[in-house]
């Protein structure tokens, strides 16, 4: 549904991929970085998103604030081009737009959000068990650059999402991108990077600036 894929928190790129399933050295430092993301709840950060879709000449953008609330619990607060706030909550997902009634609806209904809140709140948690459980887990780095690609073990979520990819560096994640099989994708820049969202985004510019973040 378009307001489930308007979260996108995103790139298979540059970068070989190692699986987490399987226990070897390369899977050991997956495990090891996950946890190095750990961030104390509630954990607060800027979002600039542009999603590319196949029937849109130009790509939507919105700007925000993306917060992990504690627990399964997320807000992805929109301050523009209009203001709209979506929160999950015990497995529900309200929506609340500027003028109109919130509206409440079943996580279930919305793929596209269950997987970004797995994703999320293992990442912000630390947790690698919980990331492994929901996806396939690779991992590439480049000196301290580092990409996670995450692959849903799930397949009937896997003809919603193809993957997820996040970019960063050190302990910080940078950029968050999801890839659809229908070729549409959404690229988010994050905490920092997201003042530098670009007036007219590109796809090869953005995966340039995530691969330059690194």
């Amino acid at each position: 549904m378009t307001s489930g894929k308007k979260w996108a928190l995103l790139t298979g790129l540059l970068f070989p991929l190692t699986c987490l399933a399987t226990p070897t050295p390369d899977a050991d430092d997956a495990h090891a970085l996950v946890a190095t993301l750990r961030r104390p709840a509630p954990a607060r950060t800027a979002f600039a998103e542009a999603r590319f879709m196949r029937v849109l000449d130009k790509p939507l953008v919105v700007s925000g604030e993306l917060s992990w609330l504690g627990g399964d619990r997320l807000e992805r607060r929109v301050d523009k081009p209009a203001k709209e706030t979506a929160t999950i909550a015990d497995g529900e997902v309200t929506q609340a737009r500027e003028g109109r009634k919130p509206r409440s609806f079943s996580l279930k209904r919305a793929p596209q959000l269950k997987l970004l809140l797995d994703s999320f709140v293992a990442l912000l948690g630390g947790d690698a068990s919980r990331l492994g459980d929901a996806f396939d887990v690779s991992l590439g780095r480049d000196a301290d650059r580092w990409a996670l690609t995450l692959t849903p073990r799930d397949t009937r979520l896997a003809k919603q999402v193809a993957s997820l990819q996040v970019y960063g560096s050190g302990d910080t994640p940078r950029c968050l991108r999801m890839n659809e099989p229908d070729g549409d994708l959404s690229i988010d820049l994050l905490g920092d990077l997201a003042a530098h969202m670009p007036a007219e985004p590109t796809r090869e510019g953005l995966i340039a600036q995530c691969g330059g973040a690194m």
